[in-house]
């Protein structure tokens, strides 16, 4: 695979600026990114703030995108990105991902894309599709929400990334970025475009963190968030409301750790050091589960201590976020810079691409003896 004989190490990551960021995307991606940004095992890292994607579910609202791409950028900022380790960009403002886009689109057929497992279940959440599985009930859908696989692709490619963090729920966006590499670089006989490896989360329960009430991912537009920049007050409430167990109605009933949710959290976020300082009723998670299991821990108990647990993690966030909120034009510069320099590397990419494509008609003088060969013969 090319990018296992790539020498740069490049990561490609980001986010669509639909709304604040929560819990799913910390665990799922964000907090993999700081780690990475400081390991010094990658010559580069891009985040991209993806606006243009955005816009393919909210085409007649982009005040929210434009609100929303601060809010993003001040996420990023307050978990720990760094503007000197990490590049954050803006997707629309890269003229290169638009020309790739449309390149690609012709590599992909309309049958593939429509058994894209990412594109059909976001296709249910947004109403575009009758229930999960129906391609025939498309109407409304717009044609740019139907090929944003091929956009991601696009930005992937651009960058010529070998490493990509996400959640398992991106894994076939990840192979159809593959494919279009394999085909683009197979039907121009070069080996421009690099394949791109996805890079999950180590922790299980990470991977695809549910929402509080427990039906699904954890997901905006499902209103089952907690956000980073949820005050405590706010967490404290969601918390206290999470679906847990519903036959546990005692205290001293035997209870269900498997899909409830506080120990789905607590799975994902809690540290055994903080059993001492919290609750040191229990050495670890384990002693506690089996104490739930076997009856006597009531819920009320279980979620004062993830409440504890979030607000350990969650009070730094807020305080950076505080300080970023204090100069926002701070904040655009750093993305002005980052998009500046996007666009020098993936237009690098660009005329290789045409370059393979031979259409790059006024850079390569052989295009023109080829015409005046066939002028004239």
């Amino acid at each position: 695979m090319e990018a296992k004989d790539c020498k740069r190490k490049v990561i490609l990551t980001g986010d669509r600026p639909t709304g604040r960021l929560h819990l799913g995307h910390y665990v799922g991606s964000l907090q993999r990114r700081v780690q990475l940004q400081n390991s010094g095992k990658y010559d580069e890292i891009n985040i991209l703030i993806a606006d243009d994607q955005a816009l393919t579910d909210n085409w007649d609202n982009p005040q929210k995108i434009r609100d929303n791409m601060i809010e993003v950028a001040l996420d990023y900022l307050s978990v720990g990105i760094d503007p000197d380790k990490a590049n954050i960009c803006v997707q629309s403002n890269i003229p290169a991902l638009h020309a790739l886009t449309f390149y690609y689109m012709n590599l992909v057929t309309t049958q593939r894309l429509s058994r894209n497992p990412t594109v059909k279940s976001e296709m249910v959440m947004r109403g575009f599709s009758g229930s999960e599985g129906e391609n025939d009930n498309q109407a409304g859908l717009p044609a740019g929400f139907f090929t944003y696989p091929v956009s991601q692709a696009a930005d992937i490619t651009a960058f010529k990334a070998t490493t990509v963090p996400a959640g398992e729920d991106q894994m076939p966006m990840l192979e159809q970025t593959r494919e279009i590499v394999r085909k683009f670089n197979s039907t121009y006989q070069r080996d421009i475009l690099v394949e791109p490896d996805i890079l999950l989360p180590e922790n299980e329960s990470q991977r695809r963190l549910p929402g509080i009430d427990g039906k699904a991912k954890m997901s905006k537009s499902l209103g089952n968030c907690i956000y980073l920049s949820d005050d405590p007050k706010t967490v404290k409430t969601k918390i206290m409301s999470m679906y847990t167990d519903p036959e546990h109605i005692n205290i001293d009933d035997p209870g269900h750790v498997e899909g409830n949710m506080v120990f789905t959290y607590l799975d994902a976020f809690s540290r055994q050091d903080q059993f001492a300082e919290y609750l040191s009723d229990y050495s670890c998670l384990d002693e506690m589960k089996e104490h739930y299991r076997k009856g006597g821990l009531g819920d009320v108990k279980c979620k004062k201590f993830l409440i504890k647990v979030m607000e350990e993690m969650l009070t730094p966030i807020r305080a950076e976020r505080a300080k970023w909120e204090a100069d926002i034009p701070a904040v655009y510069d750093i993305l002005r810079t980052g998009t500046a320099h996007a666009v020098e590397e993936t237009n690098q990419t660009l005329a290789e691409v045409r370059d393979a494509m031979r259409i790059n008609y006024f850079d390569d003088r052989s295009i023109i003896t080829d015409w005046e060969n066939w002028i004239h013969k």
